[in-house]
């Protein structure tokens, strides 16, 4: 036994028991803290953490709707294609992260392995495409092109391709039918981005990131209807991403069906005659540069003249719209925006601008009449006008003595127009305007609605301009400084309008006044604004807003919403003044008139054909070509960049478009069986019980049955040698 008394380890033990006390307690509070820490400060942010990381969604696409002709013909829709896809989930699990596979598969499929690989990644701010913005779990496609050949040998060895898929899926197709592209009016879909899933998030119609929008044209305007609903299906996952159970599911819907007023097959003939119009004047040579037309670039539009529904509109260059589909390459898109192809995405129809030419002098007859000058009166065509020591030429210079605004718009004399504008400009006080200047030419402008939107179903479509004195002002400041500092008294030709413009840059002068009256200078307008207004002339006054978009019909069928025409105000003239003009424009094709020769064996007395020409200057090229008509059912404009005289260069395609849709022949007889639409179409096409639509076939346009007899081509239009300013129709 130890002789050690008890007493002596007692406080050795309890020194001890202290301390372990002390850092029990320690580790407890700091135990505790930590758990506050987590749970309570931090813990909505790990609660939505663990949320994210545990609850993960698959999303199987809505089936598209499809873009009908108003036949039921379609221009877009969806077609089947084998689609291979890979599952990024299943690849990480590899100890290579899925390399040795998608090598295997990038050689199946006849890609580089970079290609396959860089699809497959994830985009942020760094990751250029090609890459995947959707969800990591859902199947990511790799090719939507593949060969039946291609998705068997997938299939077939599934034990080297683990995470691959080779799936038939719906794919967006734009069928062309007949050769209708329409590719600036169907537009074309791409991903949607961070930022418009953002901005949609509380709205009615949010994104999912599989989706695909419209990025212009119809799928653009009507993509809420179009894109339907997605089906999303959410998976709980653990942290490593293997999936747990389902959690819920969300059923899809299919998109709407769009009909339109667009014919194809007006819509294939507009297209091809346009182009080939565009052809045709490449060969001719332009006599004031001595150069062939370039003709680079043009616009046609058909509209229904009693509702502004628009029945085709093309414009070149185009594109193929599937270039799109499944994602365009880098090299295809610098192609599509780039300057040496011309900006074939651009719609030309509402977004090229130039000056009008003379087909801009209904609106200034229209402002004569109401500034007081009578539409039958008497007015000097000159074969020139003098102003401030510079004589500004006729029409090949020639005059016609005494005529009407009816006959001034016959033999589109410009000289008429020339002293209207110049008369209306000294009323108003010149350079020092009148506190209330009437501005008649201007005001009737905007009013018969140029220089404004004309409200038409599809994006961007662009102003035009109507220059007037608050432009001027406007523009003035704007330009000012630059002016001032690249303007020289007496230097070169472009220093001394840079120092004039400086100095007085904001004054409406004398000279744009008259340059404005027969379309010129600073005006610009687009095609579709110059056929609403045409078309407000053939109807009696009424100005539409043009619309493409006729219906919207739902998957099954039973819903069927119609866009009706949307009339937006009257042309600011009486209806007798209205009369007046359309007198005047159907004597542009009759004998005499600068339309007479592009329209020799035209039944007028059966359809009425109401037209005028223009030929506008444009600085640094060539002059653009215009042809405006009308009958009492359509309404057709048509330009040419750089393609010379209004007649002589669209007018033969604006001839054979009429031909096609009355059916006549070169002699002016009418075979209603080859008409393509005699009268505008008003029905709807026809759903089935099970919400098909039934859809005509499309012969392709045969253009030698629609052939105008060179013999019927007499005196027409010729371009003028010599400096300028000098027009021509």
């Amino acid at each position: 036994m130890s002789n050690i008394p008890e007493t002596g380890r007692t406080p050795r033990v309890q020194i001890r028991l202290i301390v372990i006390q002390v850092l029990v307690f320690s580790l407890l509070l700091t135990l505790g803290g930590r758990l506050w820490y987590l749970q309570i400060r931090q813990g909505k942010e790990y609660t939505d953490e663990a949320k994210n990381n545990h609850v993960q969604q698959v999303v199987q696409p809505a089936v598209r709707g499809a873009i009908l002709d108003a036949r039921g013909v379609p221009l877009a829709d969806n077609e089947t294609r084998l689609v291979v896809s890979a599952s990024r989930t299943e690849l990480l699990k590899m100890k290579d992260d899925g390399k040795g596979v998608l090598t295997r598969l990038a050689g199946v499929l006849g890609m580089k392995p970079k290609e396959v690989m860089d699809k497959i990644r994830l985009c942020d701010s760094k990751t250029p495409q090609p890459c995947w913005n959707g969800s990591p779990f859902q199947p990511i496609p790799v090719t939507a092109e593949a060969t039946t050949q291609q998705a068997l040998q997938i299939r077939e060895r599934a034990e080297d391709f683990p995470g691959i898929t080779a799936e038939p899926t719906a794919v967006r197709r734009y069928t062309a039918p007949g050769g209708a592209r329409a590719a600036q009016v169907l537009g074309y879909l791409s991903p949607v981005t961070d930022e418009e899933i953002e901005k949609a998030k509380d709205s009615d119609s949010p994104f999912l990131r599989s989706d695909q929008v419209g990025r212009s044209g119809l799928e653009r305007t009507y993509d809420k209807a179009l894109r339907g609903k997605a089906g999303v299906t959410r998976y709980e996952v653990d942290n490593l991403g293997r999936v747990l159970g389902e959690a819920e599911s969300d059923p899809g819907r299919p998109g709407s069906t769009v009909v339109t007023s667009i014919d194809a097959r007006v819509q294939a003939v507009a297209e091809y005659e346009l182009q080939a119009a565009m052809k045709a004047v490449r060969k001719e040579t332009d006599k004031i540069t001595g150069r062939p037309y370039k003709a680079d670039a043009g616009a046609v539009v058909v509209m229904e003249s009693k509702t502004g529904r628009v029945v085709a509109m093309a414009s070149q260059p185009d594109y193929d719209p599937n270039a799109w589909v499944g994602g365009i390459s880098g090299k295809e898109y610098a192609k599509l925006t780039g300057k040496n192809s011309n900006y074939p995405l651009l719609n030309r129809a509402i977004q090229g601008q130039a000056p009008a030419g003379s087909i801009f002098k209904v609106v200034s007859a229209s402002a004569a009449v109401r500034a007081g000058y009578p539409f039958d009166g008497s007015y000097n065509c000159s074969s020139s006008y003098s102003l401030g020591g510079r004589s500004f030429a006729n029409f090949e210079s020639k005059g016609h003595g005494p005529i009407s605004l009816g006959e001034a718009l016959k033999f589109s004399c410009n000289t008429v127009f020339y002293a209207l504008g110049h008369k209306e400009w000294q009323r108003d006080g010149g350079l020092k305007p009148n506190k209330n200047a009437h501005d008649w030419f201007y005001r009737t402008a905007r009013e018969f609605g140029l220089g404004s939107e004309t409200g038409i179903d599809l994006p961007n479509e662009v102003k035009g301009r109507i220059p007037d004195r608050q432009w001027k002002q406007a523009f003035w400041e704007a330009n000012k400084d630059s002016w001032c500092k690249q303007g020289k008294k007496g230097g070169s030709y472009v220093e001394q309008i840079a120092f004039e413009s400086c100095l007085e840059g904001n004054q409406l002068k004398a000279f744009d006044s008259i340059n404005y009256a027969i379309g010129q200078g600073d005006v610009l307008v687009t095609p579709i604004q110059m056929a609403t207004a045409y078309a407000a002339i053939s109807n009696g006054g009424t100005l539409f807003n043009p619309t493409i978009g006729k219906a919207v019909i739902s998957p099954d069928g039973k819903k069927v919403e119609e866009i009706k025409p949307r009339p937006d105000g009257r042309l600011p003239v009486d209806a007798q003044t209205i009369s007046d003009l359309d007198k005047g424009l159907r004597s542009v094709v009759e004998p005499g008139g600068t339309a007479a020769w592009r329209f020799g064996g035209w039944p007028q007395d059966k359809i009425p054909m109401r037209a005028k020409t223009g030929t506008a200057q444009v600085y640094g090229k060539q002059t653009t070509s215009w042809f405006a008509t009308y009958t009492d059912d359509f309404t057709i404009v048509m330009t040419i960049s750089q393609g010379g005289t209004g007649s002589g260069a669209s007018g033969p395609a604006v001839r054979n478009i009429y031909d096609a849709l009355y059916g006549l022949d070169d002699a002016g007889n009418q075979d209603l069986k080859r008409a393509l639409l005699p009268k505008p179409q008003t029905a709807l096409p026809k759903v089935q019980p099970d919400g098909s639509i039934e859809a005509p076939t499309v012969k392709p346009y045969d253009p030698d049955s629609q052939k105008v007899d060179p013999a019927q081509q007499g005196e027409g239009e010729k371009q003028l040698a010599g400096p300028p300013p000098v027009w021509r129709d």
